[in-house]
């Protein structure tokens, strides 16, 4: 066991984490009890302890001193890493623990929270707070009107909904204010040492803060939740909702969620979130497999994503020999 993993392994014996194992498909809600818990029991129960191991099965190795992939970036991002996401390998990194501005990848804690503590069939009340949330949202959410959750869950994943974000989190915790304390928590449970959270929406540069190192192991976590691995993936959804015509129709923004890898036809984008802020600049985690083979990248601030994140996937699976139905992986500049 590295010493990084030794160190994160040993914070479990002072806090507490849930995981589970990834499966393709959101259950469905027949398959699960509906349920509307307080908010105030909620709040009150103790947080579960967790086995060293789950919080090993998450962590990401160091970066190794002669790394297997050296792509050629131009205007290269503020602080990136290019990682196996099955077994935390590093084939990449550039400055993997600069603490950067995180946006909208705030909300990989708030789903990872959320699914772990709740049932896609609850209800989920809209307090005055929630619709009044700037920038993206999902835009349908009427004070005092009570909603299906997995509704919410999708729009926070898949649109990036800040109103959803906010509503998830008062509905888990009773307040905004104290979800955040439950998402700062959970980052030092998994020890995620760059990682500060001030809100479940990512809205807040200031003191809402990572590294690429903490998003790569949080992402390891993402996927091996169910219900979190369901959605990132997905291109469309429709979901039963009190809206005009009974349906939320959603489209995940996903970049290359919607459009696949350039260079690697035979990938299958696997997810998971993209954010953009003023202070924050571009930020990508995209994960993808061929093969065999799952590789994630983390950019933080990169002023190209949409050119640097095929190049480190076209380079990471050049360099471990994978191989799909288009044939092999062409080189990271291109076929």
């Amino acid at each position: 066991m590295s010493g990084r993993a030794a160190a994160i392994a040993a914070l479990v014996f002072v806090f507490g984490a849930t995981a589970v194992a990834a499966v393709a498909l959101w259950p469905r809600e027949d398959e699960r009890e509906a349920s509307e818990p307080s908010a105030a029991a909620e709040a009150a129960e103790p947080e579960p302890l967790l086995d060293p191991a789950q919080v090993e099965a998450y962590a990401v190795d160091p970066a190794p001193p002669d790394p297997p992939v050296r792509p050629r970036l131009k205007r290269p991002p503020e602080s990136g890493i290019l990682f196996d996401v099955d077994t935390g390998e590093v084939l990449w990194a550039r400055e993997p623990n600069r603490e950067r501005p995180i946006a909208s990848l705030t909300k990989m804690m708030t789903a990872l929270l959320i699914a772990e503590r709740h049932e896609p069939a609850e209800r989920v009340e809209i307090s005055a707070k929630a619709p009044g949330v700037e920038g993206s949202r999902i835009g349908v959410l009427r004070r005092g009107s009570k909603v299906p959750l997995r509704g919410l869950f999708l729009g926070l994943i898949m649109t990036s909904g800040n109103d959803a974000a906010a509503a998830l989190a008062e509905h888990d915790a009773g307040t905004i204010e104290r979800f955040v304390r439950r998402m700062n928590r959970r980052a030092g449970e998994m020890g995620l040492g760059c990682t500060r959270f001030a809100g479940p929406a990512g809205l807040q540069d200031t003191g809402n803060e990572s590294c690429a190192y903490d998003l790569a192991a949080l992402a390891r976590a993402d996927l091996a939740n169910r219900w979190v691995a369901s959605i990132t993936r997905r291109r469309f959804a429709k979901t039963p909702f009190p809206v005009g015509g009974g349906t939320l129709e959603l489209a995940n923004n996903h970049f290359f969620v919607q459009r696949g890898v350039a260079g690697l036809p035979a990938a299958r984008v696997t997810g998971v979130k993209t954010g953009l802020t003023n202070g924050a600049g571009r930020c990508y985690v995209t994960t993808a497999r061929l093969g065999d083979r799952h590789l994630g990248v983390v950019l933080l601030d990169s002023h190209d994503p949409l050119r640097q994140v095929p190049i480190l996937l076209r380079a990471g699976f050049k360099a471990l020999g994978a191989s799909g139905e288009g044939g092999s992986v062409p080189g990271p500049d291109g076929p």
